[in-house]
């Protein structure tokens, strides 16, 4: 087995299962493995068909947490955003805007897990689900980040793991079906070598990602929600580190 392939393969498996037990993730974690060898052009709609493909196959195992009405406020604030996020593409410097989703994360995240476990607001209801959906689905939009940002916002209404996971999981799969397809209406973003790399990823993935969904299972709130802000706290890191020498021109 090559180093490409290799990399792309123990990407997905990688991601896979850090998305079965968190329920996102997959992009920021695939992408920066994927980052050493493939092209960003590919990875992008790899990082986004993955994400699906791993909420997917978790569904008989967290399936029955879906919480339809729950979710649809945060559907249709992302379905709303992601056309956004995809014509903003050529408008906006994407790394600028991951290094500034990655320093917030970075400076919230450690604050929510110092607050605490009983900790929640109160304050906001649909509205500010939705708002928080329509957010996610432009981030969806122009990096596959859909998951972040509504993950926090479930953290912060203090929802249990099965709860937020009910939310979460519908609202992912809603987001990268819609941005899949604007990636096909697009017309050059999905080729025929995108179309061979979702098979390898769709088949290193999906052993993994229902591992991770049966780990999921075993934790309770208190510990899932500390997963969820490590795992936005490294995302953050992630972000932050692997932008800003090209957004300040650091060169080591």
């Amino acid at each position: 087995m090559d180093s490409y392939l290799l990399i792309v393969l123990g990407g997905a498996a990688v991601a896979g299962f850090v998305q079965g037990l968190s329920g996102f993730a997959f992009s920021l974690v695939g992408l920066s493995i994927w980052a050493w060898a493939v092209d960003p052009a590919l990875a992008a709609p790899m990082a986004v068909f993955g994400s699906l493909v791993g909420q997917l196959v978790t569904l008989p195992i967290v399936g029955r947490n879906f919480d339809f009405r729950g979710m649809l406020p945060f559907v249709i604030g992302g379905v709303c955003g992601v056309p956004i996020g995809i014509f903003l593409l050529d408008m906006i410097d994407p790394l600028g805007f991951k290094l500034g989703l990655g320093v917030f994360m970075l400076v919230y995240c450690p604050l929510m897990l110092f607050l605490p476990s009983d900790f929640q607001l109160h304050f906001g209801g649909k509205w500010a689900d939705a708002t928080t959906g329509w957010l996610g689905g432009i981030f969806g939009g122009i990096a596959g980040l859909s998951g972040p940002i509504p993950t926090l916002w479930c953290s912060l209404r203090g929802m249990s793991k099965d709860g937020q996971r009910g939310i979460m999981q519908g609202f992912n799969i809603a987001m990268h079906i819609t941005t899949l397809t604007g990636y096909v209406l697009a017309g050059s973003i999905i080729t025929s070598q995108t179309l061979t790399h979702f098979g390898l990823i769709a088949s290193a993935l999906t052993v993994p990602a229902m591992g991770g969904a049966i780990l999921f299972n075993r934790l309770d709130t208190r510990a899932f929600r500390r997963v969820v802000l490590v795992l936005l706290f490294l995302t953050g890191l992630v972000l932050t580190t692997s932008t800003a020498p090209a957004v300040f021109g650091w060169q080591f």
